[in-house]
């Protein structure tokens, strides 16, 4: 299978703590990958170094087929790799429709009819055409969390990195959550998930990486990992 994401050997300090140590790790294109490991594992350093948001770690990051080491972040979003973030921080004043437009305008330097187009094309297919025009501080919890997965998109991502998509909410609204990914990556997009939900991680998932103390200590399909001692371990201690 293609890669479309390698890791090589990416070290990651803040001060004296070493957060993530030689991590490698590979993602291939169109893959559902999830990322599990308890508080404090180092899962979010390492979607930080892969997105951009630290540029200051060692080793080496390829996407794509290119060397993507040194971008920056909206350098990163350009080339492909969009993030919904834990906690949605949508411009509340403007409207949904709005919200998407700004990334729109970011990738493509245009915010025109077609780009409207496209963004409630996106919209419906998370459900919020009919909140399009509805300003986003009126949204619910979930349909906030939907807008931030909207406004991923809307950066025509190859890669996309869902970051904790359904803390705190129902049951319910984690499948209506889980249905949406799904239906992306059928379009082809490579998915990373981050998730303390382990049931909608391996519901997910096709390969799953856990993370512990800033090493990635075993890696498999989803009914090898639930069974792997070193992960329950990791999550419930010795």
């Amino acid at each position: 299978m293609e890669t479309i994401l390698e890791v090589n050997n990416v070290i990651k300090q803040f001060g004296g703590f070493t957060a993530l140590s030689e991590v490698n790790l590979h993602v291939n294109k169109g893959e559902r990958l999830g990322l599990i490991g308890p508080n404090g594992s180092g899962k979010t350093t390492l979607i930080n170094c892969i997105s951009g948001a630290y540029t200051d770690y060692q080793g080496s990051i390829r996407f794509d087929g290119g060397d993507i080491t040194l971008l920056k972040a909206h350098e990163r979003t350009k080339r492909g790799i969009a993030r919904s973030f834990q906690i949605p921080r949508p411009f509340s004043s403007m409207t949904v429709m709005e919200n998407l437009l700004v990334p729109f305008a970011f990738v493509g330097g245009k915010d025109g009819p077609e780009q409207q187009k496209e963004a409630m094309a996106i919209l419906q297919g998370m459900g919020l055409a009919e909140k399009a025009f509805v300003q986003s501080n009126q949204l619910s919890q979930v349909e906030l969390r939907k807008m931030e997965l909207a406004r991923a998109m809307a950066a025509k991502p190859k890669l996309l990195i869902s970051d904790e998509a359904m803390a705190g909410l129902s049951g319910t609204e984690v499948d209506e959550v889980l249905d949406i990914l799904f239906d992306l990556n059928k379009l082809g997009i490579t998915i990373i998930m981050i998730e303390h939900i382990m049931q909608a991680v391996m519901k997910f998932s096709q390969r799953v990486v856990c993370l512990d103390a800033g090493k990635i200590i075993c890696e498999g399909t989803p009914e090898n990992i639930v069974k792997n001692p070193e992960v329950q371990r990791a999550y419930l201690g010795d």
